[in-house]
């Protein structure tokens, strides 16, 4: 048995279909039964037709009473056919589908699964999967629903895979160790690979996913592990100089540390100082401070004789990381830049001369810093934030302009700890637990639409005190398929009938960046009271003054994003 060999070769796979598996990921036997289900559908237990309920997908078994008819409609033709069982009578509908006149047999008993009309007394049930009730394929069973793509349909998927299930079961060898399987009470590969497409039983689903997915957690962490003791047994990394104290910045700061920032600084020194590359994770809520740790990481690095990057996923963000970085290191003279995709040609020639020749410490910028001639002297650190918004190459990318450099990367987003552990494995772990002083806690509240007009009242109030807000929304123009609200029209209606006695604004992803930052500027000099915005502004925009946000839709945002607009 080859489970490398080509779909084409299982049975049922033509040209034709070969093409349509390859675009949903199918190449080779092993990724077809592999292709696991998205959901399932019980299509085993019938129910009387009197017992149906108006809305419900059910499974019911009737004997058909007469010939299907076909009436002619204006542009399409209806499909009747009238079946019994032993409480009542229900009419099957088709539309289009003239193929059907010969496939029921008058005094023959099939099965019909979808979705229940029940109006007046009177069970209809419109397109449904059918089947003969000595041949029963699609119905009579638990059914999996497969992701597809156009063209493929659930009934030729389901066969496929059956044929590749044909070809594989029981002779499929077991990956996890016997103690393993005996500890946690899992099935064997080959009845949990058949139980996740085909359980007789949900039980039986949820056995074989209990198994799959320990061992596909299991071997992402022997791969992590692996990677990370490669980083200990390969190339040594960089040892900073053990006479850059990152207390010389700490002590110059505006103000104090908490002790979580410190424990956090202190491991992260450790790390730097040893021959090990630093390669640590630093989560932290919103405002615990984790940009002032990346601080005084790149301050211990350039003050070693190296460079350090910052990548953040937006210009916003960026141009703020240098204020702030300015604020505190450019009377270290150490010289921080900015590189980012609006910046003019002739000046970003410069930056970049200048950069190679190790004129400028620390580059502060957006995925412009890994393009190709984005050439470092030096490069000793980098730090990516909101990490969670750059891919595994583009992170690979900008550590490949070093000779194998510490990373730091930072995220908001709350991750449990043992979760943390299983999706960055091949990183240590720092975590930021506590804020500082007089920093308030954020207060999250989910509301429904019925809360409108208090949440614009609630919003008045903030303004005459003095305060801003943000609206954000997930569309830039309004849709006619959806019901989502947009930028546009939001702040046609809060600038024209709710607020019209203040000065709101809008902002969004296709405004051109010079708008974009005349907007952001003019709102973080509180010369705008409200601003609609898409997740334009979603991570790090610093206005202090703005303390009410609004998110409509909150519902189309992951919880990663939310966190990361709450900032």
């Amino acid at each position: 048995m080859d489970l490398n060999k080509d779909v084409k070769y299982v049975k049922g796979v033509g040209p034709n279909r070969v093409k349509l598996l390859n675009k949903i990921g199918i190449f080779t036997l092993k990724d077809l039964i592999t292709y696991y289900p998205r959901t399932y559908e019980d299509r085993s237990k019938p129910k009387n037709i009197c017992e149906c309920i108006n809305g419900q997908e059910a499974l019911i078994e009737g004997i058909v009473c007469s010939k299907l008819s076909e009436t002619r409609m204006p542009n399409k033709t209806m499909q009747k056919l009238v079946i019994r069982d032993e409480t009542m009578s229900a009419t099957i509908i088709w539309f289009n589908q003239s193929y059907l006149k010969n496939k029921f047999i008058v005094g023959k008993k099939y099965r019909f699964y979808g979705k229940i009309n029940n109006q007046y007394g009177k069970i209809n049930m419109t397109s449904p999967v059918f089947d003969d009730i000595d041949k029963s394929k699609n119905t009579g069973r638990i059914v999996p629903i497969y992701p597809l793509t156009f063209s493929l349909s659930q009934n030729v998927l389901r066969k496929i895979i059956e044929a590749g299930l044909e070809e594989v079961i029981g002779e499929l060898e077991e990956t996890l160790p016997n103690y393993i399987i005996n500890e946690y009470k899992f099935e064997e590969i080959n009845k949990a690979i058949k139980n996740i497409h085909f359980p007789q039983e949900f039980k039986d689903f949820e056995n074989a996913r209990k198994r799959l997915a320990f061992e596909e957690l299991f071997s992402v962490q022997l791969a992590l592990l692996e990677l990370k003791n490669s980083y200990i047994t390969e190339e040594k990394g960089i040892q900073f100089d053990k006479n850059a104290k990152m207390s010389d910045i700490i002590n110059r700061l505006p103000f104090k540390l908490t002790k979580a920032q410190l424990r956090v600084l202190e491991e992260i020194d450790n790390n730097m100082e040893s021959e090990k590359s630093m390669n640590r994770l630093l989560q932290g809520d919103v405002g615990s401070g984790k940009t002032v740790v990346a601080m005084c990481a790149a301050y211990k690095a350039v003050k070693s004789g190296y460079q350090a990057a910052i990548m953040a996923p937006t210009a916003i963000l960026a141009t703020q990381h240098l204020e702030n970085f300015k604020k505190i290191l450019e009377e270290q003279n150490i010289k921080c830049e900015l590189l980012i995709s609006s910046i003019t040609k002739k000046n970003k020639e410069n930056l970049l001369e200048r950069l190679k020749n190790d004129e400028i410490d620390i580059l502060i910028g957006t995925h412009s810093l890994i393009e190709e001639n984005v050439e470092f002297k030096k490069l000793g650190l980098v730090v990516t934030d909101e990490q969670h918004r750059f891919g595994v190459k583009q992170r690979t990318k900008i550590v490949e302009k070093g000779q194998n450099p510490d990373v730091l990367v930072m995220t908001a987003t709350p991750i449990p700890r043992t979760l943390a552990l299983i999706l960055y494995g091949d990183l240590d772990i720092s975590i930021i637990d506590e804020l500082p002083p007089n920093r308030k806690k954020v207060e999250t509240f989910a509301v429904g639409k019925n809360m409108t007009d208090r949440i614009n009242a609630f919003i008045k109030k903030q303004i005459e005190q003095g305060r801003q807000a943000y609206i954000v929304c997930p569309l830039v123009e309004e849709n006619e398929e959806s019901d989502l609200k947009s930028v546009e029209e939001i702040y046609e209606v809060y600038n024209t009938q709710v607020f019209p006695q203040y000065r709101v604004e809008y902002i969004h992803g296709k405004m051109k960046q010079k708008d974009k930052d005349f907007i952001m500027q003019e709102f973080k000099e509180g010369k705008i009271n409200i601003l609609i915005s898409t997740t334009v502004i979603e991570v790090g925009v610093d206005v202090p003054n703005s303390n009410i946000m609004v998110i409509e839709n909150a519902e189309r945002f992951g919880l990663a994003r939310i966190t990361s607009i709450e900032r």
